[in-house]
Formats: structure tokens, C-alpha cells, sequence
């Protein structure tokens, strides 16, 4: 029976995330998840000893609202050692509750109803859903297989007096391409001399291949000016579940998301924040995280050769494409069922993340998993 008293749906054609939905089936099924992304080993047994140590030593209460001074500090001595972007740990850092809070954040205090947010499609689901929930319209340049190079010219055109926001993801969920430099200082040319800040989702920073480095938007100073560069303790290590990332802002926008983070969580997880400002300064806990999952990500391509499936390069994240249109003519949506279904393995279609394009015939195959769990997907795929 409907309620009397419920209204209206904000989001009305909003259902369960694909991600959650195929991480239901891929449980109801037995198959093997290469969907959500998440590592299915554990994280480093260190890291839980110092979490816990925290805890037994008392600090289980709130931490300060932008978060503790010591994981802030850390953060700012790595992010100027890595990007030579020196940021006040006192008024540019907020720590949230996850990656996805801070996008939150980010977008909640700046765009108004009736602004305009340029977004890259594939483009990570919360993005659009935020903007819409905050009265913003999404603009979208579509990012062209295979390469998913982004075309800046599109990018001119996608501008107006109206344009508030442009939100750049990169390494890319969920394609796997890394922008260049070359690309930081065509987007500081499109955007010069307007008021639109940059939204930098750079949560897979660590990961990226073949020698490549990551261009943070932090490392461009007429960009950094204007950006917001939202990173993710989950992603680096190997702690999803611990909901902990980051934003990074000049001082005035910091402020306006600082606004926002109180009344959304006001505080972030006091241990976890005590634990990962220990391990922020160890660099070896993630200079090493490229080849790492490097070496897992070239693994699995070994391992899937004989197939029928087509790699698109992967330069940075723990995702890989596979393109399927040697298998089968369906619809990227109806194909990642089949797979599910009938061959027990779980991904994710691209057309998820797509809004104003046709999905090509790809898939997302997410490798952050355990050498074992590779190895009896690739063997499932292999007879697809």
C-alpha cells in the first residue's frame, strides 16, 4: 500500500547502483566477482595492528571535523613531495568518509540549481546523480574507444556562461587511460580566465603503468588554483571498507566544503585516521603499488590469451576492458549476464556509466583480486 505521506522521488529512475547489483548476483550465482571494485585479499596485517593499537589506546571518540592535524600534515609533506604543491594542512585538507563523500561534498557546495557541471562519460555514477540532486545539469563529452582520449575541441564547445564545474577522472574508472601533461595544460587553456572549478577524482593515483607517472591536477599551478583533487586511503590500501578519503583545496574552497562535509558525517573514523597518518609516512606502502598491480594486471592478460576477448590498454587502475564483438553481437548489459549466468563470471557493462553514447561491446574486469580467483576466471573466459 503507498504511503499518504511519502513525496515524490528525487531521483525517481534511480535504482541499486550496478555495482551492488552485480556483486548481489554474482553471490546468488556462486560466480566469480571481478565487478565491484575491491580486492578480495586482505590488507597489510601492519596496518590492522596499528588501527587496533589506537583503539586500545583510547581513541575511539571524534575526531576534529576537517580531520586529525596529524593525518593532515602528512598528507600536505606527501602531496608536495610527490606533486611540488604546497598546501596548508590547517585549511586546505579535509578528510571524509570515503572518496564518494568528498565528491559529495565538492559538488554540494558548488553547484547551484540551473548550473552546468561538463562531465567525461564513462563517468563514475555519482557524479551525475549528485548534480542532479543539487539542481545542476550535466553536460557530457563522450571519451571515444579505444583509446578514450578526451577531445578538447568537444570540450570548447561544451562550455557556457553557465558552465560552474568540469569534473576529470583520472587514472579512469572505468577504462584504464591516464592523462598526460599535455592534456593538464590544454584543460588550463580551455579554462583560463573563467570561473569553473575542477573537480579531480584521482583516487587511483598510485596505479598507474608502464613507467607513466601520475599528472595530479596539484602539479599545475594555474589548475591547482581552482581544483578540488579527491583521493582514497581505500584504494591505496587495500581498505574499501574503511570509508576514508580525502579532498584537497585552496584555503577559500576548502572552507565551502567544510560547510557541507559537518552536517554529512562531520567526522571521519578516529583509529583509521590515526593508523593511515602513520603509514603516509612510509613511502614504501605505496611507492610500490603500481607494479604491484601491474604485475597482476599483466597476469591476468597472460592468462586469458586464447581467448576470444579483445584487451583495450590499460594504463592505470585495477580495471581491465575487454572487448567481446568476436563473441557476441548483444548488448553490453545483456552480454554481462550471459557471462554471469552461464560461465560464473561477474563485471561490469560500460553502458552503466554512459548517458548520452551507445556502449561499445566491452566490459569492465576489475584484477584487484587474488592470483587463484584470476586464474579460474581467466580459465572460465577462455571457453566463452
Amino acid at each position: 500500500m503507498e504511503s499518504a505521506v511519502c513525496p515524490g522521488s528525487r531521483l525517481p529512475d534511480v535504482g541499486v547502483s550496478i555495482f551492488a547489483t552485480m556483486s548481489r548476483l554474482a553471490n546468488e550465482y556462486g560466480a566469480l566477482n571481478l565487478s565491484q571494485g575491491f580486492p578480495d585479499f586482505d590488507c597489510d596485517p601492519d596496518l590492522v595492528a596499528t588501527i587496533h593499537r589506537h583503539m586500545l589506546a583510547g581513541h575511539n571518540q571524534y575526531a576534529p571535523m576537517p580531520g586529525l592535524p596529524a593525518l593532515r600534515g602528512a598528507l600536505c609533506a606527501k602531496i608536495a613531495r610527490l606533486y611540488g604543491a604546497d598546501y596548508d594542512p590547517a585549511a586546505e585538507i579535509t578528510i571524509t568518509s570515503g572518496a564518494t563523500e568528498a565528491l559529495f561534498d565538492v559538488i554540494t557546495a558548488f553547484v547551484h540549481p540551473g548550473d552546468e557541471v561538463i562531465v567525461f562519460e564513462p563517468a563514475y555514477d555519482a557524479y551525475v546523480l549528485v548534480i542532479r540532486l543539487n539542481g545542476g545539469i550535466p553536460r557530457f563529452v563522450t571519451l571515444a574507444a579505444p583509446d578514450y582520449a578526451i577531445d578538447w575541441n568537444a570540450v570548447r564547445s561544451a562550455l557556457t556562461p553557465r558552465t560552474r564545474m568540469l569534473i576529470v577522472n583520472s587514472p579512469h574508472n572505468p577504462t584504464g587511460a591516464v592523462l598526460s601533461a599535455r592534456d593538464l595544460d590544454e584543460l588550463a587553456n580551455v579554462l583560463d580566465g573563467g570561473p569553473v572549478i575542477v573537480l579531480a577524482d584521482e583516487v587511483y593515483e598510485h596505479i598507474v603503468f608502464d613507467g607513466g607517472r601520475h599528472e595530479s591536477v596539484a602539479r599545475h599551478p594555474a589548475l591547482r588554483e581552482r581544483s578540488c583533487v579527491v583521493s582514497s586511503f581505500g584504494k591505496t590500501y587495500h581498505t574499501t571498507g574503511w570509508k576514508v578519503g580525502y579532498v584537497t583545496a585552496p584555503a577559500l574552497l576548502s572552507a565551502e566544503i567544510q560547510r557541507i562535509h559537518q552536517f554529512v558525517t562531520f567526522a571521519t573514523n578516529t583509529p583509521a585516521q590515526m593508523a593511515f597518518a602513520e603509514f603516509t609516512e612510509r613511502r614504501d606502502r605505496y611507492d610500490d603499488l603500481a607494479a604491484f598491480y601491474q604485475a597482476k594486471r599483466d597476469r591476468f592478460l597472460r592468462l586469458i590469451e586464447g581467448s576470444r576477448f579483445v584487451p583495450v590498454h590499460c594504463r592505470g587502475t585495477y580495471f581491465q576492458i575487454l572487448e567481446y564483438s568476436a563473441i557476441s553481437g548483444a548488448a553490453d548489459a545483456e552480454f554481462a549476464m550471459t557471462l554471469l549466468q552461464d560461465h560464473g563470471v561477474a563485471s561490469i557493462p560500460t553502458s552503466a556509466f554512459l548517458y548520452n553514447s551507445d556502449a561499445p561491446r566491452v566490459l569492465r574486469f576489475c584484477f584487484a583480486k587474488k592470483d587463484e580467483t584470476l586464474e579460474r576466471a581467466a580459465e572460465r573466459l577462455r571457453r566463452v
